[in-house]
């Protein structure tokens, strides 16, 4: 297993979920995290799961607003001296149906949250730590970047810009930064649980692998391009999908 000892990182939206298994596994290698998510008190759950507060920090904040990002930043550095890797797996999809329809303001919420603050968040660990000292960011964006998604349109087109926003992070960010992204199917969150809860062999059963994700799978992955062993990989972005698209399917 990977060692991040002395190693530290900012997980967003990791209260629960994919975040709070990708903070997980990045403890279980060494690390210190700082978490944030909008809610105090699941985030206090989680620095309690993790190990109390020699291991984890929490924030409480809207991701999207660049005083919680300052304030976030701030208390790392504060609490751990640096901040050596960036994981941006904060995303909201709160509408359904054609995108034609999507509604403007909803439409703009989407891309801030899952596009925009990606963007701030690097620009900010790039000023405070990662750019003088070199580092590794990870976005979390999906299959339905990559592939139609009919009922999660606009959902598609922010993590299809997700991507193309690791690549050119990834560009710009070199040699001293290291920007990639994981693209993950279902994986059974509270998040994806309307696709498939009291329905969940059926959805399975269209993946090659016969089961749905869970937070562990991803956060391997993350924890993997995170690391040293990943030293020569930037600007890609991974699928982790049970093979559900070797079909062209989502």
């Amino acid at each position: 297993m990977t060692s991040f000892t002395d190693r530290v990182a900012i997980v967003t939206g990791a209260s629960r979920g994919i975040g709070l298994g990708i903070a997980r596994a990045l403890v279980e290698r060494g690390a210190r995290v700082c978490l944030t998510a909008r809610k105090p008190d699941p985030l206090a759950s989680a620095v309690d799961e993790l190990g109390g507060a020699d291991t984890a920090l929490a924030v409480a904040g809207r991701v999207d607003d660049p005083e919680h990002q300052a304030e976030t930043i701030e208390r790392t550095l504060d609490a751990f001296g640096r901040i050596d890797m960036l994981v941006n797996n904060t995303g909201i999809n709160p509408v359904f149906g054609p995108i034609v329809d999507t509604d403007p303001a909803a439409a703009a919420k989407i891309l801030a949250v899952n596009v925009l603050a990606p963007l701030a968040w690097t620009r900010r660990a790039r000023d405070a730590w990662l750019g003088a000292h070199g580092g590794s960011v990870v976005n979390v964006s999906s299959v339905a970047g990559i592939g139609a998604s009919p009922g999660i349109g606009m959902y598609g087109v922010s993590k299809a810009a997700l991507i193309r926003l690791t690549v050119e992070l990834a560009a710009e960010l070199a040699p001293a930064v290291r920007v990639n992204a994981v693209a993950p199917a279902v994986v059974k969150t509270r998040f994806a649980a309307a696709l498939y809860e009291g329905h969940e062999e059926q959805v399975a059963a269209v993946y090659p692998l016969k089961r749905l994700g869970v937070p562990a799978d991803v956060a391997s992955a993350v924890a993997f391009l995170l690391s040293d062993e990943a030293s020569w990989i930037t600007g890609q972005t991974l699928v982790i999908d049970g093979g559900v698209t070797l079909g062209g399917g989502l």
